[in-house]
């Protein structure tokens, strides 16, 4: 009883997201016959400095702390991945806005 119960969850979640991606096709291939469709923009440059600055100093709080608490153990992975990924996303940030200046 206690394994059938995350599995139905599992497959009511699939349920779910599988008829809100049908709905939501058909809802856009609506919109575009009747020519109501307005295409969605993305400004990828600031979503990456963004969630860059924030993964950043998350991942380095969590760093220090854990460091602080546990010294080095494999905890602080909890730490050292956003703070990679963030530096990551900035350094795109970078990238990208030094290859449009030019």
């Amino acid at each position: 009883m206690v394994a059938i119960i995350p599995i139905v969850g599992i497959v009511m979640s699939s349920v779910v997201a599988f008829f809100y991606l049908l709905w939501y096709h058909r809802r856009r291939i609506l919109l575009i016959k009747s020519g109501q469709y307005r295409k969605f923009s993305f400004d990828l440059s600031s979503f990456s400095l963004f969630t860059g600055l924030l993964l950043l100093t998350v991942g380095l709080s969590l760093t220090v702390l854990l460091a602080l608490i546990g010294g080095l153990n494999y905890a602080l992975l909890g730490g050292i991945i956003p703070l990679s990924v963030g530096i990551g996303l900035l350094a795109y940030y970078l990238i990208q806005r030094g290859s449009r200046g030019s």
